[in-house]
């Protein structure tokens, strides 16, 4: 504990100028109710039983069960408005208040739990259940997912006239929801690839929060914090893929706890240094 404690406000010394930036994944959420993806009873189980994720959860498989993808979605959306932010969301959003402008958080998760916290200076690297845009990319445009279709059951079916609203408004084709999906690639239109490049770069400590590190944009993010002189803490509750990739790193650190408890260590830290 007190190694950490020395970790966090080295961190904070160091970060008068540069960034303290918060990498969020499903382990956040997860303490609201909303189960993670690849455990027993994880989302991908519940919801995807007859399918892999990594097959469920493609543009392939859209293009050829539009409907199903989108009564999916329903369901999920479902569940995320059923959820409520926990203490590590509205921890977060005292941080930012206390960092001002320092403040960065990037996330992987889609449920919305950020934004109904109250977080400002966030970006959504895997995209949101808020939105759609055309499965055809006929333009750059992405639309509010129409309010007007009901959340749904595991097994209730979209009517035809809500698939209707599913329609790209200038072509016609069929929306897609914006995430990314298993066989997409991150770009800075959806994703802001290049815009949290940046951010990681003049990071002076970096915090991932709750994240597996089973993609590549978050591995990327950890990599170019520590290859420009920042520090990176890995809370987590057991070592994950993070960790097989940075444990050897001068400047990667873990925490094995939880992220409220870690958040509200980092919390008295932020009040106690003299340098905020």
């Amino acid at each position: 504990m007190r190694a950490i404690t020395n970790i966090i406000n080295e961190g904070l010394t160091r970060a008068r100028r540069n960034n303290i930036t918060f990498l969020t994944g499903a382990g956040v959420s997860s303490a609201s109710g909303i189960p993670t993806y690849r455990g027993a009873d994880g989302i991908w189980v519940k919801g995807t039983k007859f399918y892999k994720p990594e097959s469920f959860g493609t543009f392939k498989h859209f293009s050829n069960n539009a409907d199903e993808v989108w009564q999916y979605t329903f369901f999920r959306k479902k569940m995320f408005a059923e959820a409520k932010p926990n203490e590590a969301h509205f921890s977060l959003v005292s941080i930012e208040k206390e960092l001002k402008e320092r403040f960065h958080l990037i996330t992987q998760n889609i449920d919305n739990l950020h934004q109904r916290a109250g977080s400002k200076n966030m970006y959504e690297i895997h995209g949101n259940l808020r939105e759609m845009r055309c499965s055809d990319e006929c333009s750059k445009e992405v639309y509010d997912i129409p309010r007007e279709i009901p959340l749904k059951d595991h097994e209730e079916d979209l009517t035809y006239d809500e698939k209707a609203l599913l329609v790209c408004p200038r072509c016609g084709e069929v929306t897609r929801p914006n995430i990314l999906w298993f066989d997409e690639y991150y770009n800075e239109r959806n994703f802001k690839v290049d815009t949290t490049l940046r951010i990681a770069k003049n990071t002076s400590l970096l915090m991932i929060l709750g994240s597996s590190g089973a993609t590549n944009l978050p591995n990327a993010l950890v990599r170019q914090t520590l290859q420009y002189g920042g520090s990176v803490i890995d809370v987590n509750l057991e070592d994950n893929a993070f960790t097989e990739h940075f444990k050897d790193k001068k400047q990667y650190y873990s925490y094995r706890g939880s992220v409220a408890e870690f958040l509200d260590l980092f919390e008295k830290q932020i009040k106690i240094n003299e340098t905020i």
